[in-house]
């Protein structure tokens, strides 16, 4: 990737990662590379990266097959569920056709019930999180991650070594701190580019199979979006937005553009595709890898935890770090768990960093962009 040229074409190139790496990850299967596909930041990548297969997140971001889910599944449904179930059913995901296995998670009831139809037709591998975060559930979450190990290891036929595990460990660790590198240069004011121009390398990044050349490639954008600020080269002053809430991409992006169309700038994304899954690192001198890293994974900041401290943490920091005017909440309609917490969220905004918030539910239909446009933009115009 040539990093000299122009920063919008670098943004498109993260972007057009997604849909390039349909072709590379066929080539990876031609290779003789098993593929493990997984849908959420609790998949320990670590393991399957030391069993040396590539790991890839599957479609779920799109109403293209959701009529297709809803013959199975229920209407009132979670649309990230259906979306995922549809695209699985009609082997419209090139990721979801070329994994070996999908890993899921128990994290919240409908994910659970939909991996039992989806091992129908799929290899599945549930891991059963633990919905709390205490010291005591730790070993069970070790176990299951040393359950996944013995599971890839016998379908593979490979020996997954604590030296393979730790040399996945400190790439991924690599990855993470050029990762939070990069996307700290929103700390600026004014903000040296767009919120959505931002989260095109946090998402595309994700379809990079070359894993090890992603630092390399994150230092050089962050490195020459440095010196383009030093030179002059921002974005005007403009109200300062973190985004929380549901996974984000694909559909969902209408939410970033509400609020960059209508004079915001998004500075920090806390939710999946952003800090959350990036904030924490696996301790790569622990004496107890598996147990390091079902630490780090374990203590991801998502509702489906009770209580929930680590993400009210994580968010805190971000207000302060991007100097924050104001958090838009974007959930899902019938994710019960992020529904359920916007009311804790709203409280902490509001009262302990004393910031403006609203919320906004969606799915992954369009009817609603000129409500959320309505709506977004009375928001930004009371902050200024």
């Amino acid at each position: 990737m040539n990093l000299v040229q122009e920063l919008p074409e670098v943004f498109e190139t993260f972007a057009e990662q997604r849909r390039n790496s349909f072709l590379t990850v066929k080539k990876i299967k031609e290779q003789g590379i098993p593929v493990v596909g997984s849908y959420c930041t609790y998949f320990p990548t670590e393991i399957a990266m030391a069993a040396g297969a590539a790991t890839v997140s599957l479609c779920s971001t799109s109403d293209e097959t959701i009529s297709a889910a809803e013959e199975d599944l229920p209407k009132n449904l979670c649309p990230l569920i259906k979306s995922s179930y549809g695209f699985a059913k009609t082997d419209k995901c090139p990721f979801f056709y070329f994994s070996d296995v999908v890993v899921g998670e128990s994290t919240c009831d409908g994910k659970k019930k939909m991996y039992e139809l989806m091992g129908e037709f799929k290899n599945v591998f549930i891991m059963e999180l633990p919905n709390s975060q205490r010291d005591a559930v730790l070993p069970m979450w070790k176990d299951e991650i040393l359950r996944l190990k013995a599971y890839l290891e016998e379908l593979f036929g490979v020996e997954i070594t604590e030296e393979k595990v730790r040399e996945a460990v400190k790439l991924n660790n690599d990855i993470r701190r050029a990762m939070k590198n990069f996307y700290s240069v929103m700390q600026h004011e004014p903000a040296p580019i767009k919120g959505g121009d931002l989260f095109k390398v946090l998402y595309g990044t994700g379809f990079n199979f070359n894993r090890k050349q992603i630092p390399a490639d994150l230092a050089a954008l962050t490195e020459k979006i440095e010196k383009e600020y030093a030179d002059g080269k921002m974005l005007d002053s403009r109200p300062r937005i973190l985004i929380t809430g549901c996974p984000i991409g694909g559909v969902t992006e209408k939410v970033i553009r509400a609020v960059e169309d209508n004079g915001g700038v998004v500075v920090a994304f806390e939710n999946c595709s952003g800090a959350k899954s990036q904030d924490r690192l696996v301790d790569e001198e622990a004496e107890d890898i598996y147990e390091a890293i079902a630490r780090r994974y374990l203590d991801i900041g998502c509702s489906v935890m009770t209580p929930n401290p680590n993400r009210l943490e994580l968010m805190g920091r971000l207000i302060d770090e991007y100097q924050v005017d104001g958090v838009v909440e974007m959930t899902l309609q019938a994710c019960h768990t992020y529904n359920i917490e916007s009311s804790t969220i709203r409280k902490y905004v509001t009262t302990e960093k004393n910031i403006p918030y609203m919320s906004v539910e969606t799915d992954y239909s369009q009817q609603d962009v000129g409500q959320l446009n309505t709506r977004i933009t009375a928001f930004l115009e009371m902050l200024e």
